[in-house]
């Protein structure tokens, strides 16, 4: 996986302030403000609010620039319906599309990650997760559905960040990663894609324990 760019970087620190209500519905994105902030220049700026726009977390508004969109907790809720659905067709179809070696390396990704939960080690948690749910998209063998699964969780992967900050989440994720990949290599459509839609409700509900978050939503 390729290193984030400045923009993108910046873009991840904007989007979590803005679910953690830190930037508040309607608050201006100033670009000369931020590039302070950030200490680059405006053009990495501008690329992190595009990409703020493109993912639904600012819109552009005539003669004010970007401000911070608004979220509510319906809007969340369809926003997780919709990636419950794509990442439960990705498991179900991994589960019967998974070649020997793909399903003992998602095995084997997935038991190392017990190291992190062991150590309460949230930064590298978060990027297995990502791994993780990323390999059952290419295991489905399906080009567009990975796309499109990758399309939208980057609309929700502030929100999906955000879930580790409830209490003994760690634990539970990994709990939950088990029975999927436990389906999996059973070749259990079904059952991996059922725990998935589970996964991903636990998932949602989480995200409703995130410091700050209903008013960062109301």
């Amino acid at each position: 996986m390729k290193p984030p760019t400045r923009a993108e970087q910046i873009r991840t620190t904007l989007s979590d302030d803005i679910v953690h209500g830190r930037l508040r519905p309607g608050d201006a994105l100033d670009e000369a403000g931020l590039a302070q902030r950030f200490a680059v220049s405006r053009t990495p700026i501008r690329e992190a609010i595009r990409q703020l726009e493109a993912s639904g977390f600012a819109e552009a508004r005539p003669r004010r620039g970007a401000v911070v969109a608004a979220f509510t907790p319906q809007r969340i809720d369809e926003m997780f319906a919709v990636m419950a659905e794509v990442e439960a067709l990705a498991a179900r179809w991994a589960a019967r599309a998974m070649t020997a070696p793909e399903r003992h390396a998602l095995e084997a990704m997935h038991r190392a990650s017990n190291r992190h939960v062991v150590d309460g080690d949230l930064p590298a948690y978060q990027d297995h997760n990502f791994r993780f749910h990323e390999a059952i998209y290419r295991g489905a063998h399906n080009g567009y559905l990975a796309e499109l699964a990758l399309h939208v969780r980057q609309r929700v992967a502030p929100f999906r960040r955000a879930q580790f900050e409830a209490p003994s989440r760690l634990t539970r994720s990994y709990a939950e990663h088990d029975r999927i990949v436990e389906a999996i290599l059973r070749a259990d459509a079904d059952r991996a894609a059922g725990e998935m839609q589970s996964h991903m409700s636990i998932v949602r509900g989480a995200v409703d324990l995130i410091p700050a978050m209903p008013e960062a939503v109301a």
